[in-house]
């Protein structure tokens, strides 16, 4: 099956919608299509507490499924401090604040652009 152009952008905005729901902190999208080959976006977020992770990842999946979307994998586990969701060319990341200050990956995929799927954003792509 084929995907559509504007398919992992419609990922990226379901998993930035489903973890906004759940309080997600400090959520980014990354737009990393044009500087590595593992995928087109990466979203990254953070909980205050291993309850609101759960909640997260739950939400994710649950969302994502309701799309039709599967996860080919997810490392880490329900109790884990940084959980990787890999919808193929989305890339979700949940972590603990700590753990997601301590890996930065922010700073690692830099020069990914900044996408902002917020509501008082406007899509830059």
């Amino acid at each position: 099956m084929t995907e559509q152009p504007k398919d992992s952008l419609n990922k990226a905005r379901i998993a930035y919608s489903a973890l906004d729901e759940k309080l997600g902190l400090d959520i980014r999208v990354l737009k990393i299509d044009e500087i590595s080959v593992i995928a087109d976006y990466m979203v990254i977020a953070s909980g205050d507490n291993p309850n609101q992770i759960r909640a997260m990842i739950d939400m994710v999946e649950e969302r994502m499924a309701e799309a039709g979307y599967k996860s080919g994998r997810i490392e880490g586990n329900k109790n884990s401090t940084w959980i990787l969701m890999d919808y193929e060319d989305v890339i979700v990341h949940i972590f603990s604040k700590d753990d997601r200050l301590f890996y930065d990956l922010e700073r690692i995929w830099r020069d990914g652009q900044v996408i902002d799927l917020s509501d008082k954003g406007h899509e830059n792509v």
